[in-house]
């Protein structure tokens, strides 16, 4: 069973929390503001993924990633940082002195728990939520349009994503040690995934044999997230081909290899609903969906307002009472 932390912590520290966490930090802004109860409901049904009766609380692992996120930091670093940020401690609602989590739970949630969740709606529908309590939303309105999404590292291959992040790790070293190029393992001439995976490990092996190097949080950081990658599941990795992404037509003359992204927004800027889609699709076609998630986000949506692509045949599908500008 998901085990709700609802008891009230008792610390002789808490009072830290006011003396170096500021009411205007960002983590601290967003941690009284948002209610995190909705991961409960999102995550019952897979509560048979994680049934230990000590599970560690769903929002606290929810709350980990939002800060992976953030700052774009590999499982074993963002878990290590929360050991000493008081912000990040704030954030996760731990006492002070409380012991972090193994960052070994943190990627089983990251794989397993959230596989099923459509994360991009669900944060989209509580922000839109927050923001009509909070009087921030007033119009009835919404503006629809599409962005291009370039396809992921930019049509990387999965070995060329594991050239880009030992590339990194190689600068972020020779900023310390450019002596260290006479160390590295030769880079591999080939275009074969399993060959880039072990000149990464082999990079690794070098790099973790220096225990100074291991001291510099730029180097310590690019080494995790690099290992993270490795390590991850290979179809993961083969993920990163994006095989999904078509070519579409940013304009008569050009070309486009990737992904649309569909969006809804209010008149304040606000975006109320999304859809992504390969580059081919008709930005048409996905405006009755917009409307429709703008609507289950809470949004009373009377206008819909947009370019000429979203007027075609989308338009006679517009559900009575919505108005096309």
């Amino acid at each position: 069973m998901i085990s709700k932390q609802q008891s009230l912590k008792l610390s002789p520290y808490m009072d830290l929390y006011n003396l170096i966490v500021p009411e205007d930090n960002m983590l601290r802004k967003i941690n009284d503001l948002v209610d995190f109860s909705f991961v409960y409901d999102e995550l019952k049904e897979r509560d048979c993924l994680i049934n230990d009766r000590n599970a560690i609380d769903p929002i606290r692992m929810f709350k980990y990633l939002l800060l992976k996120t953030i700052h774009d930091l590999s499982d074993v670093d963002i878990v290590e940082r929360s050991k000493y940020d008081m912000s990040f401690k704030y954030f996760l609602d731990m006492t002070p002195e409380e012991e972090v989590i193994e960052p070994s739970s943190l990627t089983k949630f990251r794989k397993l728990r959230l596989k099923d969740i459509n994360l991009l709606d669900l944060l989209i529908n509580k922000t839109v939520e927050i923001a009509i309590e909070k009087g921030i939303i007033k119009s009835n309105s919404i503006i629809v349009d599409a962005t291009h999404t370039k396809a992921r590292y930019n049509q990387m291959k999965p070995k060329e994503v594991l050239m880009e992040r030992s590339k990194k790790l190689r600068q972020a070293i020779y900023q310390v040690d450019e002596s260290m190029k006479e160390k590295f393992p030769t880079k591999t001439k080939t275009d074969v995934l399993e060959d880039e995976i072990t000149y990464s490990q082999n990079l690794m092996d070098v790099i973790e044999k220096e225990e100074v190097l291991l001291q510099y949080p730029k180097v310590k950081e690019k080494l995790s997230l690099l290992k993270e990658t490795v390590e991850d599941d290979i179809e993961h990795l083969r993920c990163s081909k994006d095989q999904d992404a078509k070519v579409g037509h940013k304009t008569a003359d050009s070309s486009f290899f990737g992904y649309k992204t569909h969006l809804a927004m209010s008149e304040e800027r606000i975006i109320t609903a999304a859809t992504i889609t390969t580059g081919e699709k008709n930005d048409g076609k996905q405006l009755e969906t917009l409307i429709e998630k703008s609507v289950e986000a809470g949004m009373n949506v009377e206008t819909v307002i947009g370019d000429a692509a979203y007027s075609e045949k989308g338009k006679s599908r517009i559900p009575k009472r919505k108005k096309m500008k």
